[in-house]
């Protein structure tokens, strides 16, 4: 998947805004974060990485 970087730094940027702009607190982002790096770890990992590929895909090809 050779779009995961962009796709990182896309919602790194996206939460940065939240913060900044919406009030999204500090615990709030590192619970988040905290959340994705262990969902990374599980089992569904593959699943949603074939999902996000999938959504990445039909998008782009429209």
């Amino acid at each position: 998947m050779t779009v995961s970087i962009p796709l990182v730094a896309l919602l790194g940027a996206v939460v940065f805004i939240a913060w900044r702009y919406l009030g999204l607190r500090l615990w709030q982002a590192v619970t988040c974060l905290l959340f994705g790096f262990f969902l990374a770890a599980t089992a569904v990992a593959p699943d949603i990485r074939r999902a996000v590929s999938a959504v990445l895909s039909w998008l782009t090809s429209s």
